[in-house]
């Protein structure tokens, strides 16, 4: 097994991006312009390697390697993304990759992509690139091509060299065990489990018990295998379920109005392990918008503007502009759901106001475009 947070650091200390790895700072998929970047990255990547992995780097900086981390992405359906785009679309996974010096939630992003092995083109127009368009690696660069080019085989040793040397052993398995346990979760109640006799899967998180059945909240589960983290939530309540062939998280978040807060349920996620040393995710959005009074969610859409316009306006804010603005995102993401479509727009230019004022609410927003992200490719 390959564990990935060696992979990263071999293919940093490799080389400087070239024809079959890449490195971003960040990337951005929910705008046009990110969105249609990032698929000419994959063109030009896969169709530079037909016979080997190829790979984006994402939270490094350019200039001398720095891992600076992103936030945790578990976008189980970017490959929706890329077959809708893209003609003879390669195979690609993003994952998330934990390093010790990051804060909690931030995380080193690998792209995987594996070539169709036949030659890859935009589908359609995106952005300033038209459908049809062929990209190709130059160095570092993603560069249009000609149509009729020829896909060579040029760096399948080079990458198998490096995949060999990020073999996982024992050791790095059971440090990772001990770090996850003992260091970075502490203050919260872990557990393992070995999938397999191969696979060593830990997960951590506060424990809340109903009546019916245990809740996790902070929830963190990593692969500690491959270094990699499966599912993260600072928010959002996790039920938790496993036998000795799959381990099963529902997500549920929590919307209402007012003092009327509900738990729904919003994706169930399945790995399911083999006999063949490999193991497969299966996600289903089960998320079912909850509907409410029209006339009352237009007041709340209204105030919520009002409240974003006295942020820009630097105006100081009362006690009940402050309720008022820890349930914004909750409730700007109700009216989303319940078809005021302007709701997104106001949510995106609020980044940068609510970055700046309170932090925990600004959290609170990323959490609900995660919410907004799983919906859309659904």
């Amino acid at each position: 097994m390959i564990n990935k947070r060696l992979l990263v650091k071999n293919l940093l200390a490799h080389n400087d991006e070239n024809s079959f790895y890449d490195k971003k700072r960040s990337i951005d998929i929910g705008q046009k312009a990110g969105k249609a970047k990032f698929l000419k990255h994959v063109c030009a990547l896969a169709n530079s390697n037909p016979r080997n992995n190829s790979f984006i780097v994402i939270g490094v900086e350019d200039d001398d390697n720095a891992i600076i981390g992103v936030d945790f992405f578990d976008d189980s359906k970017i490959q929706n993304l890329v077959n809708a785009y893209l003609q003879n679309p390669p195979l690609i996974s993003y994952e998330n990759i934990p390093f010790p010096h990051l804060p909690e939630g931030k995380v080193v992003g690998l792209v995987t992509i594996r070539s169709s092995e036949e030659v890859c083109t935009l589908k359609r127009n995106i952005w300033k690139y038209y459908g049809g368009a062929v990209f190709f690696r130059e160095g570092s660069i993603s560069m249009p091509k000609a149509v009729n080019i020829e896909l060579k085989d040029i760096n399948s040793r080079t990458v198998a060299t490096i995949e060999k040397h990020a073999r996982n052993n024992i050791e790095l398995t059971l440090s990772g065990v001990i770090d996850f346990i003992n260091h970075r979760h502490k203050d919260l109640k872990s557990n393992y489990k070995v999938f397999k006799e191969q696979f060593v899967l830990c997960w951590a998180g506060h424990e809340k018990k109903t009546y019916k059945k245990v809740f996790y909240s902070r929830v963190d589960i990593e692969l500690i295998n491959e270094q990699v983290k499966l599912f993260y939530s600072a928010l959002d309540e996790v039920a938790i379920e496993y036998n000795d062939n799959t381990f099963t998280i529902i997500e549920y978040i929590k919307l209402g109005l007012g003092d009327e807060l509900k738990y729904y349920p919003l994706e169930k996620v399945v790995i399911v392990f083999s006999n063949k040393a490999t193991y497969q995710i299966h996600s289903d959005l089960i998320f079912e918008p909850p509907q409410f009074n029209r006339k009352t969610l237009h007041h709340i859409f209204n105030s919520n503007r009002a409240l974003l316009k006295k942020l820009e306006n630097q105006s100081k804010l009362k006690p009940m502009d402050e309720v008022d603005l820890k349930n914004l995102p909750a409730t700007h993401l109700l009216c989303y759901l319940n078809g005021f479509e302007e709701a997104k727009i106001d949510m995106e230019k609020s980044k940068s106001l609510l970055k700046k004022y309170n932090v925990e609410v600004y959290q609170s927003l990323k959490e609900s475009f995660r919410v907004l992200r799983k919906v859309k490719y659904n």
